[in-house]
């Protein structure tokens, strides 16, 4: 197979590949391979990916096919202004993040080999240059020369402790770790070349003389020439399952040409009004403007499609960590798959500036949403929290926190279809890169809704996501906020404990409101000071949303248990003051 054919010299490959469990009841190895088509083909290049799976564990295909699966999809939703290196190492730690975080929530935690682990090689071509990613026993080999007679180069290392002479142990794979330390290494390509990726299933077995005659006797057959060499190693005895990949360069753009070159810096993009066009988008109107961004709503010149372009403020162009935080955006976005979060515009054309292209909701925001309905009713509310809790899920479950969940940044369009919109301040597990874990973290997020710990510089976690949403939904139903503005105000672990919840129970001031003290002790736990006095999941405070939790009522103060009780009890007691009150003024009565 080769890519598009332009009428200048680009990047060409031919690509065989095959794959067998040999005498293993189950194939854990992973493989694939991506060549799309302009712009992309020079902007991000061709990548090539194996994994391996570890015969301790019987989940370490599922590690193998999402390694695999993870770098050659999400490595081409990184931005054009990120090197081939950052890009892969990016999606390979987020990747590293959520199989350790998965073993580490399963019945493996304390034997990480019998985890979600693997081995695994990564190959991008990129203009004239082969990008090497690997960690673990897979290799990867390079034949050269006139009919591939300058033999077969091993180009990686095998990350193996040898504690016998029959026995080894892998030092580095896939979700192994929390932190993943990957082998890199670049090098020049030429016409010609071909690379090799295998599994030590095939070259323990088979010698560099049968690779190198099978791939010369395939004449251009590469699949062929993959399945003679795992079938020759299954003659030779291996007992593990056998995969090679075989990738031929049949050409090369011409040394500083292409786009692979122009778009290592895009540009800033101009102040932008209507009908002017940027890279096929002709500005409709600007849609809003803050201190980080603009927001202009555009048509594709060539479908029609109404998009949101989303470009830099002018002072980003100076930062760059707020510039890559930006770029950013759009990669989460490629990642996550929910109808309740903002979903990317196709990209299909050059693009020569910095700017994030999203699709077009057409309805308002739940702060404008909020203005018009002033007192919504409980099962309305209900509706839009649990839409808003599936759209947090997706982050959650791709080891993402949202950061800055408030109602500006939730839309309901025309069909009731809540989505959360913004990713400016979204943490990427293994992603986030701070300057030094002691330095205290920067506040992303909108003070009236951030969680308590990060004022405090704790890291956030799940938890503080569900605070944020607890907090709109107390906004919801009582137009304010549950410690009114002072979370935003703390800055000790102190002031933190002291942060006191204001019931939505107060008949003082939600005469007009009718709620359940068991909804007014769920939103409590949703927004405790302390994140280990919170939910453990958002499922859970959507399921007490609707259904009444005797536990909690129990564990709440009189006036959430029973506001009638309680506020009869204050006024006898208060009564009782009084009584006492006046008999020291004025005295006993004389009998």
């Amino acid at each position: 197979m080769f890519s598009d054919a332009l009428p200048e010299p680009c990047l060409k490959v031919a690509v065989g590949q095959h794959s067998d469990r040999g005498r293993k009841a189950v194939n854990q190895d992973f493989y694939g391979w991506r060549a799309p088509a302009e712009p992309l083909l020079s902007s991000k290049g061709i990548a090539i990916a194996l994994a391996d799976g570890i015969g301790s564990s019987d989940v370490s295909q599922v590690a193998a096919e999402f390694a695999v699966m993870a770098f050659l999809d999400d490595y081409y939703s990184t931005s054009e202004t990120w090197s081939v290196r950052k890009s892969a190492d990016r999606v390979l730690a987020a990747a590293n993040s959520w199989l350790h975080s998965r073993t580490y929530h399963s019945s493996y935690r304390y034997e990480k080999d019998r985890g979600y682990v693997c081995t695994l090689s990564g190959l991008v071509l990129k203009g004239t240059t082969a990008h090497l990613f690997h960690v673990g026993d897979t290799r990867v080999y390079r034949l050269q020369g006139p009919l591939l007679g300058n033999g077969l180069e091993q180009l990686t290392q095998d990350h193996r402790v040898r504690v016998a002479q029959d026995e080894s142990y892998l030092s580095r794979a896939v979700g192994f770790n929390s932190q993943l330390e990957i082998d890199y290494d670049a090098l020049e390509i030429e016409r010609g070349d071909v690379f090799v990726l295998a599994t030590d299933g095939v070259y323990e077995h088979v010698d560099a003389a049968f690779v190198t005659r099978a791939i010369r006797e395939a004449c251009g057959n590469l699949d062929d020439a993959a399945r003679a060499i795992v079938a020759e190693a299954y003659r030779r005895g291996s007992a593990d399952n056998l995969t090679v990949q075989i990738v031929s360069v049949e050409d090369l753009p011409e040394e500083g040409s292409g786009l692979h070159q122009q778009l290592a810096r895009l540009a800033p993009p101009p102040l932008l009004e209507a009908r002017a066009e940027i890279d096929g988008y002709r500005i409709v109107r600007e849609i809003h403007v803050s201190a980080r961004s603009r927001l202009y709503l555009a048509e594709d010149v060539e479908t029609g499609g109404r998009v949101v372009l989303k470009t830099p403020a002018a002072e980003l162009q100076g930062d760059p960590e707020l510039l890559e935080r930006f770029m950013l955006e759009e990669w989460i976005a490629r990642r996550l798959n929910s109808p309740h979060v903002l979903k990317p515009y196709p990209r299909t054309r050059e693009r020569r500036f910095v700017y994030v292209a999203m699709e077009y909701v057409e309805g308002q925001t739940l702060a404008q949403w909020m203005t018009d309905n002033p007192q919504p009713d409980l099962e309305t509310v209900r509706g839009i929290v649990e839409q808003i809790a599936r759209g947090l899920q997706a982050f959650h479950r791709m080891e993402m926190l949202h950061q800055d969940l408030r109602p500006e940044n939730i839309m309901i369009d025309r069909t009731g279809t809540v989505k959360i919109i913004d990713f400016g301040s979204v943490c990427v597990a293994g992603v986030d890169e701070r300057a030094s874990p002691d330095e205290p973290s920067r506040i992303l997020g909108t003070l009236q809704y951030t969680a308590p710990e990060y004022f405090v510089g704790d890291a956030g976690s799940e938890r503080a996501d569900l605070y944020s949403l607890g907090v709109i939904a107390y906004q919801m139903l009582s137009g304010r906020l549950p410690y009114d503005a002072e979370a935003a105000r703390v800055r000790t672990r102190a002031a933190q404990r002291k942060l006191r919840y204001a019931t939505l129970l107060d008949e003082q001031r939600d005469a007009q409101r009718d709620v359940p003290p068991w909804i007014d002790a769920a939103l409590r736990k949703a927004v405790h000071p302390e994140p280990l006095g919170r939910y453990e999941a958002l499922s859970e405070f959507v399921y007490d949303l609707r259904h009444p939790n005797s536990e909690l009522l129990r564990s709440a103060p009189l006036i959430a248990r029973n506001p009638v009780a309680f506020w009869r009890t204050a006024c006898a007691v208060l009564g009782a003051i009084v009584f006492l009150l006046l008999l020291l003024q004025f005295g006993l009565p004389k009998s």
